[in-house]
Formats: C-alpha cells, sequence, structure tokens
C-alpha cells in the first residue's frame, strides 16, 4: 500500500501507441499500491489491448466507446462524465501524437478526449512514438499547449522503440508513471 494512492481514484486512459500493452503493469501496480482504477480506451487502444482485459485488471468495466450505454456505471449512459467527476487523476498512457494533438485541440470524439475535457483532476500524460514524430514542431507546440494548460508531459525518453531503433519517443516504464501518478496525489 502506499499512502499517496491509498483509496485514491485514478483513471488510466490508454491511447493508441503500440506501447499500450504496458497500460497493464500500469493498472496492475496502481491497484497492488491501494489505488481504485477505472479506465478509458481510444478506439486504436482497442486494436492493442482489449477492454476485457484491462476490465480483469481494474476491477471495473472500460470505457472504450461513448456510443455504448452503460459502459461504466448503470443509469444515464454518459461514461466520460461519470469518470471525468470520480478521478482525482487522469494519467495518459501510450499517448500517440494524435492524441496528443485532439487533448491540445480540445477534441472530445473518443472516450479518452472527452473523459478529459469532463474532467478537473490533474492530466499526466505519458507519450510513446517514433523520435521524428515526438520532435515534429507540429507535436512539441501541442505539449507546449497542454503543458501550458497545467498538464504534466512524463517523458518520453530515448530508447529501442517498436521500430527497432534507438531514438527519443520511448514511453516511460510503468514504475516512473505510477511513481508520477503517486506524486500528483501528493506522495
Amino acid at each position: 500500500m502506499s499512502p499517496a494512492l491509498d483509496s485514491r481514484s485514478v483513471l488510466v486512459s490508454v491511447g493508441g501507441s503500440v506501447a499500450a500493452y504496458k497500460a497493464c503493469a500500469v493498472v496492475t501496480e496502481l491497484r497492488r499500491r491501494g489505488a481504485e482504477v477505472r479506465v478509458a480506451m481510444t478506439h486504436a487502444a482497442t486494436r492493442l489491448v482489449t477492454p476485457v482485459l484491462l476490465r480483469a485488471l481494474s476491477g471495473h468495466p472500460v470505457l472504450a466507446d461513448l456510443w455504448t450505454p452503460d459502459a461504466v456505471e448503470p443509469g444515464h449512459g454518459m461514461g466520460h462524465l461519470e469518470l471525468g467527476a470520480w478521478a482525482h487523476v487522469n494519467v495518459v498512457v501510450a499517448a500517440s501524437a494524435d492524441l496528443i494533438a485532439r487533448l491540445a485541440l480540445g477534441f472530445g470524439d473518443d472516450a479518452v478526449a472527452a473523459t478529459a475535457l469532463a474532467s478537473r483532476a490533474p492530466l499526466l500524460v505519458a507519450p510513446a512514438m517514433e523520435g521524428a514524430m515526438w520532435e515534429h514542431p507540429a507535436t512539441q507546440a501541442n505539449v507546449a499547449t497542454l503543458t501550458a494548460r497545467g498538464a504534466t508531459i512524463l517523458g518520453p525518453v530515448r530508447g529501442r522503440l517498436a521500430s527497432g531503433r534507438e531514438d527519443s519517443g520511448r514511453m516511460l516504464e510503468p514504475d516512473a508513471i505510477v511513481a508520477a501518478v503517486e506524486q500528483a496525489l501528493g506522495g
């Protein structure tokens, strides 16, 4: 148990980068340390990691589609509002360049983006992409926009990427992401 995480509400939002599989370790470790964890996913993320797996790991239904009524709680069918209000912190894992752009522009067209808009919780973003995509001026401008709005950008670091290249753009390891969540919650 971690005093910073004990009984705290952590939303893990999963993006469509190939590093999405690491969300499983993030969810598992957050729960091990005492956090209550729920998950939102982009459509692209569901192609890499199944909502069924993340439901099993989190112990809660996963919001992966805005058009599926009662995906989170029975009743009003507005899971993004429910999760946004519930979260003490929202950590976006495997944030692709596309997802970072959509968050910076305030789009609300998927479960992750809509929930981020509907939340007043601190936003932590763990990017994961190829180095050229990370270093692109458009991505850097979007990161600057998110930072100016109070988001915390976690990494990325230089390392081996999915393409096999050594470059910037590698997502932080799950333990570092969990440590950042603890810090955001006062730990």
